[in-house]
């Protein structure tokens, strides 16, 4: 049995369907562009010279640290993320407990970029002057040994947390490596 029209209600049916999913269509939102990862470093150069800025901050944070406030750890920590801040927050609650002091200033004066991935990690060698700087007990001796060099070195790995670069790790350098200048 075959139909040689179709009934007018069908053809109305029809249309309007049609009509339907024409207009749902047309109201149905362009999908969200997905948005691309933008690298936060356009150079090595530009990775290293955030890494530094990084490594000068934190020196200056750690100069301005009195153990007996604590409040004056936290901008350090600001620096630092992951296992290099949980020994910072164990050493500092260490010389608060304590009672040890820290007196004098460090001072950067070598960095040098290693390594940039392009994707989370800087690598760089540190040299940091430590010769004016000290550790004292409650009575006011020193708790620095007489043989630790005036500059100490270090590969640091710096990680990029939140668009922020920061110091996660920390290998000292053979004694030799970073001559006081």
């Amino acid at each position: 049995m075959t139909h040689a029209a179709a009934s007018p209600r069908f053809v109305g049916a029809l249309c309007a369907l049609t009509l339907s999913i024409g207009v749902l269509a047309a109201c149905t939102p362009a999908p969200e562009p997905t948005p691309t990862a933008t690298a936060l470093f356009a150079s090595d150069e530009e990775a290293f010279a955030a890494a530094e800025e990084t490594y000068r901050a934190y020196t200056e944070a750690l100069n301005e640290v009195d153990t007996s406030k604590p409040q004056t750890f936290e901008a350090v920590y600001k620096y630092t993320t992951g296992d290099f801040q949980n020994r910072d927050r164990k050493n500092f609650s260490t010389l608060h407990a304590e009672r040890f002091a820290m007196t004098g200033d460090s001072q950067l004066v070598r960095f040098e970029g290693l390594k940039f991935d392009n994707e989370s990690t800087i690598t760089a060698e540190i040299c940091v002057d430590v010769s004016k700087t000290d550790v004292i007990n409650q009575d006011g001796v020193s708790m620095v040994p007489d043989d630790r060099p005036d500059v100490s070195g270090a590969i640091v790995k710096f990680e990029l947390d939140d668009d922020e670069v920061r110091i996660a790790r920390a290998d000292r350098l053979e004694p030799d490596t970073c001559v006081a200048g």
